[in-house]
């Protein structure tokens, strides 16, 4: 079986086990990108604390936030860890949205994708899972985001090389699948699920993983 075909065949073995994800939380395309910010560095129950926080102020508009004293910005998203650094990260991302967009961020769909992602990755405190991660789950662009999990469970199933970076990674599933927006999302998202509960960081549950057949291939 091809490298390509054994990706997709692992990506079905997922789903068939685990059903759809339904990613990524938020009710709107700015909400989906504050919370892929929030989340560096963190994991998602601290984020939905802060991202709760806003909500209840009714600070979850673009225009609104850049205009919230920094200080302030900062407390209110102090659970998600971080928060002064992530208040600057947030900021800069909201001027960008400023002069790109007008706060308009659906707007920013306009642009073709690898000019849109060099855009986002310029902006400061924006890396390369962050910027497709806003790309792919706020604006359904088809970039596939790539993380720890992505890069553990590669290795282990001997498809990706000790030390591959994270654009070399993305290039190897964008490579190997068909541009599909859906299909990125929730190939990441099982990843990520898979990841968790068996392709653990010190000990995999491989025994019990929906990806053991494809062990030592």
């Amino acid at each position: 079986m091809s490298r390509a075909a054994t990706i997709l065949a692992m990506y079905e073995a997922m789903l068939a086990a685990l059903g759809p994800s339904r990613w990524w939380p938020g009710d709107t395309p700015f909400e989906i990108a504050v919370g892929a910010i929030l989340t560096q560095n963190t994991n998602w129950g601290n984020v939905e604390k802060a991202m709760a926080n806003l909500k209840v102020r009714d600070l979850l508009s673009a225009r609104t936030m850049l205009a919230l004293d920094p200080a302030e910005l900062a407390e209110l998203i102090r659970p998600a860890g971080y928060y002064n650094l992530k208040t600057v990260r947030l900021r800069n991302f909201l001027n960008f949205l400023k002069d790109e967009a007008e706060f308009e961020i659906e707007s920013l769909k306009a642009h073709p994708l690898d000019e849109l992602r060099d855009k986002v990755l310029a902006v400061s405190g924006i890396g390369p899972e962050t910027a497709d991660s806003i790309l792919l789950y706020a604006l359904e662009m088809p970039t596939f985001v790539v993380d720890a999990y992505t890069h553990r469970l590669m290795r282990r199933h001997g498809l990706a090389f000790e030390g591959i970076d994270y654009h070399e990674l993305r290039a190897l599933f964008m490579d190997a699948l068909p541009e599909d927006v859906a299909l990125y999302n929730e190939f990441h998202a099982l990843i990520v699920r898979t990841g968790k509960e068996w392709c653990r960081k010190q000990a995999g549950l491989c025994a019990a993983c929906p990806l053991q057949p494809f062990l030592g291939q």
